[in-house]
């Protein structure tokens, strides 16, 4: 097959989409088929492009067997709803122009969000003849809505009304959790529709796994620390200012919050670290891969925030490597979310209410104590991400791209 995918995220950035994007690019890439990605140039999570990058509208680059079409996108230096839909609309528009002068695939991916690359996807692919899946990684106009982002309103049906034109465009409608189907269904999309396609992920060897104590030598912590970790975007949906506040009432001098990443609430974070002067808040930058897989190995509890309201159906891609890595999960979510729900029926961790920090130290402080629990939880953890591992997550997926291109061909 001739395969274009479109979205905003990509290698080489480490979190977020971008990692699972590329991951579908090379497989699809490997498995003989001819790809090409049309994306921006790396920016994520840091909200901020290379100094090399800045200045170009365009380039083409080849990574691991796909061709890589980077588009010029404004990044903000600090974030806000405008500067955000300025942010999607100018990768849209620039995007757009290429994808137009591209030669013609047989099946196009577009990856959501942006929302607006629907409109976009709708209008090349009607003129080159093709179909689309549309992949649902975040229900942009929910999140916005729930974490108070946006109100309703004008702005909100508008929202909604791209987000209903992008489903029915769309010869699939793919997502990543259950969770996500369902919500999709009850806005209407039909069930024959729906694809489940989760993010997959990689299981690392067992030396990989192995505790060296490489990461704990690195940032001075002891053996007899107990490390409560965090790796990803520092955003808004994250809320990861109950971390900070949990280690303010934490009486425990073992538990460390060691907090990894970029983001737009990096700053405030530090601030309030230091303000109460917390030697048990540590924030580091966002990991290289080998040092990642060592905080990984080294970490006895992975830490997996999410602002209250940020949607039932969201599923945060950080959890699979902490399960591919059999750590045990301590969660911040509403009861009612994909991830709660995900943690009561595998077993492998706790969850806290959002808002509830002096839960969240209590639990810390138990879980420090408890060895045989966490014992439990990480062998329940690995059984859970099997149904994950990315071999068979794109290979399924791969399958569903053959069939869209079967029936347009036949049609």
């Amino acid at each position: 097959m001739r395969v274009h995918v479109w979205g905003i995220n990509y290698a080489p950035e480490l979190t977020g989409i971008g990692p699972h994007n590329a991951a579908l690019c090379e497989h699809l890439a490997r498995a003989g088929h001819e790809v090409k990605m049309f994306t921006s140039f790396a920016y994520y999570p840091a909200w901020k492009k290379a100094k090399t990058d800045r200045a170009q509208i365009y380039r083409t680059d080849f990574i691991a067997g796909v061709d890589v079409h980077r588009c010029w996108h404004f990044v903000p230096r600090r974030l806000s709803t405008r500067k955000r839909i300025a942010h999607e609309l100018s990768f849209v528009l620039t995007s757009l122009v290429r994808v137009l002068f591209a030669p013609r695939p047989d099946a196009m991916m577009i990856v959501s969000p942006p929302l607006l690359l629907g409109a976009a996807a709708w209008f090349a692919c009607a003129l080159k003849r093709i179909p689309f899946v549309f992949h649902v990684q975040d229900l942009q106009p929910d999140a916005a809505l729930g974490l108070g982002m946006i109100r309703r309103g004008f702005f909100t049906r508008l929202l909604y009304g791209f987000e209903a034109f992008a489903y029915g465009k769309a010869a699939r409608v793919a997502a990543i959790s259950t969770g996500m189907i369902e919500v999709l269904a009850g806005k209407g999309v039909a069930r024959a529709k729906l694809v489940l396609f989760p993010n997959g992920v990689r299981f690392p060897a067992a030396e990989t796994r192995r505790r060296t104590n490489r990461f704990r030598l690195r940032h001075g912590f002891s053996a007899d620390d107990f490390l409560a970790v965090y790796s990803g975007n520092f955003g808004v949906k994250q809320g990861l200012r109950i971390l900070v506040e949990a280690a303010r009432l934490s009486t425990n001098a073992r538990v460390k919050m060691v907090l990894c990443g970029e983001g737009g609430q990096r700053e405030e974070l530090a601030a309030l670290a230091a303000r109460d002067g917390l030697g048990n808040v540590i924030i580091l930058p966002l990991q290289p891969e080998a040092d990642y897989h060592d905080l990984l190995a080294e970490a006895d509890v992975c830490l997996i925030p999410q602002e209250a309201g940020s949607g039932g159906a969201f599923f945060p891609s950080k959890l699979l490597p902490a399960l591919a890595f059999a750590k045990p999960v301590l969660a911040v979510a509403d009861a009612d979310s994909q991830l709660a729900r995900e943690i009561r029926s595998g077993g492998f961790g706790q969850n806290v209410a959002p808002g509830h920090a002096a839960a969240l130290a209590h639990a810390l402080d138990e879980l420090s104590h408890q060895p045989e629990m966490l014992a439990g939880f990480s062998v329940a953890a690995r059984k859970h991400a099997e149904q994950w591992e990315q071999g068979k997550v794109l290979g399924d997926f791969e399958r569903t791209l053959r069939e869209v291109v079967a029936k347009s061909v036949n049609q």
